[in-house]
């Protein structure tokens, strides 16, 4: 077997990832907890390996949140960017890997609506996290390409699996307890993308350098996962509402600073937002998995 470092493994990519990535490789995991091979916050420290790896699958990094102050946005840059550093200086102890996949985001294309947007759209991220993330690839592309690593870029949108972060999880908890409205019909569609398609990509990847955007073909409306989650859970479908009345609710939310509803919120939820998957087919013959057919929320 192959020796892969798989940095974030006690994340929620983790968590739907690890189980098939080590019947495939042979697993060194990265984290704060003390149950991974190296116990290390790469925000601030620079990890003391103990031996060479082919595969690096860097996916330690912050996100879901939106920072409330400069201190918060600083740790977007400690965590995605001085991290990716970090990682970086404690593989020059040994001779470099041969693949090295990233973990980035949508989020550096700053896109809030849009239709199948590929990977040559314009990068303009307006976030913390989408700049930080943006810097890591940048930092990264130079790194690998003096040492001859191949280098794959993995750019997710948002991703489904057991127990989600996010967006994703707020609607699920939502559904659950009853709190959740369907605003404008539910008609906006997102790309979405399976969490354990990751494992499966890692193959694909291998001596293979790139940039994809990762998404399935079906791109759901809210409408969509709304049903699919309210039918895993037993619930009945959640009660819509029209887009005067949301704006009334997101304009409150703006008022009192609630994060459970705003303006911004209202925006991502109300606009259509999709990616193309077409280069990550073409090029890495890796073919995404069906989110509506495989997303088993808990």
């Amino acid at each position: 077997m192959k020796s892969l470092l798989f940095t974030g493994a006690s994340g929620f990519l983790g968590s739907n990832t690890l189980f098939k990535l080590i019947r495939q490789y042979d697993v060194d995991t990265l984290n704060f907890s003390n149950s991974s091979t190296y116990e290390v916050n790469l925000a601030n420290q620079k990890p003391v390996l103990n031996r060479r790896y082919e595969i690096v699958l860097h996916a330690s990094g912050k996100a879901h949140c939106i920072p409330s102050n400069k201190e918060d946005e600083n740790q977007f840059y400690a965590i995605n960017f001085q991290g990716t550093k970090n990682i970086c200086a404690g593989l020059e102890k040994f001779d470099p890997p041969d693949s090295f996949v990233f973990i980035s985001t949508v989020a550096v294309y700053g896109c809030e609506s849009g239709e199948c947007l590929t990977e040559d759209s314009r990068l303009d991220p307006n976030t913390p996290y989408g700049k930080s993330k943006l810097q890591a690839e940048q930092y990264l592309s130079e790194w690998c390409e003096h040492r001859c690593v191949s280098l794959t870029i993995l750019r997710p949108s948002l991703l489904a699996g057991r127990n989600p972060p996010g967006n994703l999880g707020a609607m699920i908890n939502g559904i659950a307890s009853g709190r959740y409205l369907s605003i404008a019909d539910g008609k906006a569609r997102k790309s979405i993308a399976m969490a354990e398609d990751i494992a499966r990509l890692i193959p694909h990847c291998e001596n293979k350098s790139g940039i994809f955007n990762l998404c399935d073909d079906l791109n759901p409306s809210f409408r969509e996962l709304e049903e699919l989650i309210s039918k895993q859970l037993n619930k009945p479908l959640p009660i819509g509402i029209p887009m005067w009345l949301a704006k009334c609710l997101a304009t409150t939310g703006d008022l009192f600073n609630l994060s459970v509803i705003n303006t911004q919120k209202l925006c991502k939820i109300t606009q259509t937002l999709t990616f193309s998957n077409e280069k990550i087919k073409n090029e890495l013959g890796f073919f995404p998995s069906n989110v509506l057919d495989n997303f088993v929320i808990r």
